[in-house]
């Protein structure tokens, strides 16, 4: 076998270098030089491609231009995980050679969704659990801590891409976990594991014998101090679905969410609680986000938002208290901190409700992150309830987005949305116009509106 030649390549301009230096000799840019593998012959790329594309029927290329019309599509099957919120963010279950990168904070419980999920795979299938942080007994006790079945449970400890596949070559497990990408090194390059080239090296080597062999991987990756992905940006590019496992650490409830799925819906959610056993599935999410207190409160409010196939019922909440700095504070925990002030804004400018000299806290119940428009409406509402010290009804639910005019827009699957609340007992809802059901919802008062002020009327 040929000495695989090194080389340096510019993150910028993409210059070729056969040395590292400081300086990109083309671009005159600093510290863009990083560590990458000289392409292989043709000869070499011919043979790779010509096996692939007998056993592919021309996934890598190289097979000619086909009519739409002549391609035989194959239905994909899915493989049940054991854990009903895992198979709903995958978009139904594991399809097979898909490669699923798996992110969160250190101690949110990566390592216990995958080696539950692995346990009761391996009942049907031939698994794998590679760890590159821990040891065998490591992963064993926790096992065995959370009773799961450990005959057909395979592990091993590497942290060499080539070692890895070489045993999966013999194992030929249809499940593979990899803990933690970040772990993983080739010895192609020189660079420590955890460097760029190195994580995205080692990925597109899983991720190549994924596609190959039809095995479906899990890839367990770092998080940075901010949240995201740690290594190169390229790595989520290279996987088919990406997980973000979140949750506040003094909270016994996860969430998983799909920022990515070439097989399924993203943003889907799904909601775990952890306790001795391991991580359970919240088979009804709205309830753990619902405060429900006895008595009505000021500055708290119910909205239904939708986290991708899913609707599902929060509460808002938000405090108002005069500001004793020269400027007011606008914190969010849950939402976007700029849509709050602009949304004060409107509602000074539109319902002449002034703010300015008022402290806003806005907080989600239950850790869980609202990205959509739809909580306009129900932010806007709670905060004025807090700053009046009017509690809402306890039997009302709000969704709509605002616009910077005033005006109230609908929001998608609106009927989805007051079906929910209607299963949880609410009795009254304030919903844009568009958004309001065509025939009437039984047990349901539906109130759509079409501007701001038309809201806060309906609350005086």
């Amino acid at each position: 076998m040929s000495k695989v030649k090194q080389r340096y390549q510019c993150t910028l301009c993409g210059a070729i270098s056969s040395k590292w230096s400081g300086q990109c000799a083309d671009c005159s840019e600093w510290n863009c030089l990083e560590e990458a593998i000289a392409p292989a012959t043709s000869v070499a790329q011919s043979a790779t491609a010509a096996a692939t594309n007998a056993r592919y029927g021309g996934y890598a290329g190289g097979s000619g231009i086909t009519n739409a019309s002549d391609v035989t599509l194959v239905e994909q099957a899915r493989t049940k995980t054991g854990l009903t919120e895992l198979d709903r963010v995958l978009g139904g279950g594991l399809v097979e050679g898909s490669v699923t990168l798996l992110g969160g904070d250190p101690g949110i419980g990566k390592s216990t969704l995958l080696i539950q999920s692995l346990a009761f795979l391996s009942q049907t299938h031939r698994v794998l659990y590679i760890t590159g942080e821990e040891s065998l007994q490591q992963v064993t006790l926790r096992a065995r801590r959370l009773n799961l079945p450990e005959d057909n449970l395979r592990l091993l400890a590497e942290t060499q891409v080539e070692a890895i596949l070489n045993h999966a070559a013999t194992e030929k497990p249809q499940m593979m976990v990899i803990d933690s990408i970040q772990t993983m090194y080739t010895e192609l390059l020189s660079s420590a594991p955890g460097a760029v080239a190195q994580v995205r090296e080692s990925a597109a080597r899983l991720v190549r014998f994924a596609k190959q062999t039809g095995t479906s991987i899990f890839l367990v990756g770092h998080v940075t101090k901010e949240g995201a992905l740690a290594g190169p940006r390229v790595l989520e590019h290279m996987v088919d679905t990406v997980l973000y496992f979140e949750g506040d650490q003094g909270s016994r409830y996860r969430v998983i969410r799909a920022v990515k799925n070439r097989f399924g819906a993203v943003n889907e959610l799904g909601v775990f609680a952890m306790d001795e056993a391991g991580l359970k599935v919240v088979k009804n999410p709205s309830a753990i986000f619902l405060s429900r207190h006895p008595e009505p409160v000021s500055g708290s409010v119910i909205m239904v938002t939708r986290e991708g196939t899913r609707p599902m019922l929060v509460e808002a909440q938000a405090l108002v208290d005069t500001s004793h700095s020269n400027s007011a504070r606008r914190v969010c925990l849950g939402l976007e901190q700029n849509r709050l002030s602009m949304l004060l804004a409107v509602m000074h400018r539109h319902a002449g409700i002034a703010m300015f000299d008022q402290d806003v806290y806005v907080n989600v119940v239950g850790g869980v992150r609202i990205s959509e428009t739809a909580a306009d409406l129900p932010v806007l509402l709670a905060a004025l309830s807090s700053f009046r010290t009017r509690p809402l009804p306890s039997d009302l639910v709000v969704f709509g987005e605002i616009g910077l005019a005033g005006e109230v827009r609908p929001v998608a699957n609106g009927e989805e949305r007051l079906q929910e609340a209607v299963k949880h007992g609410f009795k009254r809802a304030i919903v844009p116009t568009a958004n309001a059901p065509k025939s009437p919802i039984k047990g349901l008062e539906v109130n759509g509106i079409n501007r701001l002020h038309e809201a806060l009327e309906l609350i005086n």
